[in-house]
């Protein structure tokens, strides 16, 4: 397996941010609850963004005190290990609330390894 770079990592997180951005663009809370699709697809993209969450160093993470990361790492470990009792409302609260704070600290963590090379 190829070692992977930090900002690999850190651009995982942006492109699936955005992906959970156009899975629910435009629907309601109860279009997403029937939408067995979008409810995957949005699982999908929030375990990725956990697993690469766990791959961001303390020495980052730390700058960034507001970001509930281990809550990020947290669903993600259970949208895995804990699938049957996924409550949807939280996989919706996380995609309309938590993800948009979420980017522009990635955003920023990205530039900030970038002006260090």
């Amino acid at each position: 397996m190829t070692q992977r770079d930090i900002r690999d990592y850190l651009q995982d997180i942006l492109n699936h941010i955005a992906a959970a951005e156009r899975f629910i663009n435009g629907m309601t809370f109860d279009d997403f609850q029937s939408d067995e699709k979008t409810i995957f697809a949005l699982i999908r993209a929030l375990e990725v963004i956990g697993e690469a969450i766990k791959q961001i160093p303390p020495s980052l993470t730390e700058q960034y005190p507001d970001i509930p990361w281990r809550g990020f790492a947290g669903m993600r470990d259970k949208l895995i290990h804990v699938y049957f009792g996924v409550k949807l409302e939280i996989l919706w609260n996380t995609a309309q609330q938590d993800l948009p704070q979420l980017q522009p600290v990635i955003q920023a963590m990205l530039a900030q390894l970038e002006n260090e090379d």
